[in-house]
């Protein structure tokens, strides 16, 4: 048996696999970390790549090692590694970082390749069964799935994607339909962006931006006075489960933009390498080459394939397995639906949650790399 079993391998799991092993001194071999891909960061690194992001938005002392300075510290850099006044680091070297430091604890001795179908309590510890049959045993468990397997769909997208794989889809789903302009990208947020500039340089001129809002200018997806007790202190006074739901709500800048990108935005705009629409798409036709898009403004645009960057679902309970867990072990979740867990993440005695399953508690920067040092932090001395 395990001492901890980690449900998720990504940039939250893996935080808090590396807290365990350096903080708590916890041998590799009492941890189990089960994930869907073969290595730690996978998919992290699927999806970065894929719209070919080159800065983090967040600051460099946001990584997944204990030492807030270890990534500005890691090795010599060029003059490229970090942008701007918060130092925001380079993806290729967040990523190294990322991989060394999981590579000291040697996480690979702990990796599971599988997916998680069922789990329950027995007197001792959590029976934790896996796609392939095979159950493992662990006294803790760490629920750290994140929310990057459901993703989102304006209503009007639900039809046309499920009778026209072939020319639409999901900027983030496993295999995207072939890209054959002109293109149509739906979503006005930081995905889309990263997606224009990249489309822009290989068809350029062929591109629209489809977006219900003007671009919104912020440095980060919430204030930063959010990591501290600057807006902390008042969240965590709050007993209304309902009023933290709320703060949460109007506390994170939602499709917003750092201002460096928004400028990449406007001069490719003036270069004619894309078309920006503020507009809804209210119905969509197939022509003879692609698809007619109509609007509420009336405008109309042809386009052979429509590319969605509209990010993941807001809710993460929608998970069979968890939704059975949930019942079995009646556990408290608020009206929200999400999980009401003690300060130390736990939701009942040996099971604990990171990631946006514990923001109620750890407030809006729960989803983000600062919240999974937090989480990481909270767990460890926990456990």
């Amino acid at each position: 048996m395990f001492e901890c079993v980690i449900a998720g391998g990504g940039i939250h799991g893996c935080t808090v696999a590396n807290y365990l092993v350096k903080k708590k001194k916890m041998p590799i071999d009492q941890l189990c970390i089960i994930d869907p891909h073969p290595e730690p960061l996978a998919k992290w690194k699927m999806l970065t790549q894929r719209i070919e992001m080159p800065y983090l938005r967040s600051p460099s002392v946001h990584h997944l090692d204990l030492n807030p300075f270890s990534l500005q510290s890691f090795k010599e850099k060029d003059n490229n590694s970090f942008y701007g006044y918060y130092k925001r680091p380079a993806l290729s070297l967040f990523n190294d970082h990322s991989e060394s430091v999981l590579d000291e604890i040697e996480i690979r001795k702990a990796w599971k390749q599988g997916s998680v179908q069922n789990v329950r309590r027995n007197d001792f510890a959590w029976e934790v069964q896996l796609d392939s049959g095979q159950t493992i045993n662990g006294k803790n468990l760490i629920i750290a799935t994140g929310m990057n397997e459901t993703l989102s769909y304006p209503d009007w997208a639900q039809e046309l994607v499920k009778e026209n794989p072939e020319q639409a889809g999901h900027v983030f789903q496993n295999n995207i339909p072939p890209l054959k302009p002109p293109i149509a990208v739906i979503g006005g947020g930081i995905s889309s962006a990263h997606l224009i500039v990249k489309l822009s340089k290989k068809f350029k001129g062929e591109i629209y931006q489809i977006s219900r809002h003007p671009y919104r200018v912020h440095d980060f997806d919430s204030d930063p006075g959010w990591l501290g007790p600057k807006y902390m202190n008042a969240y965590q006074k709050l007993t209304s489960l309902i009023e933290r739901r709320e703060a949460i709500q109007n506390a994170r800048h939602k499709g917003s933009l750092p201002r460096e990108l928004v400028n990449r935005l406007k001069w490719l705009q003036k270069e004619q390498a894309f078309t920006f629409i503020q507009d809804e798409v209210l119905t969509w036709h197939k022509s003879s080459s692609g698809f007619r898009l109509k609007f509420n403004k009336k405008k109309e645009i042809n386009v052979q394939t429509v590319l969605f960057a509209t990010g993941f679902s807001s809710n993460p309970m929608k998970v069979e397995w968890m939704k059975n867990l949930i019942q079995q072990e009646n556990l408290t979740c608020a009206h929200c639906g999400f999980p009401v867990v003690s300060e130390s993440l736990e939701w009942c005695e040996h099971l604990f949650v990171s990631g946006p399953l514990a923001e109620l508690e750890i407030g809006p920067s729960a989803r983000n790399i600062s919240g999974a040092r937090k989480a990481a932090e909270r767990i460890t001395e926990s456990i």
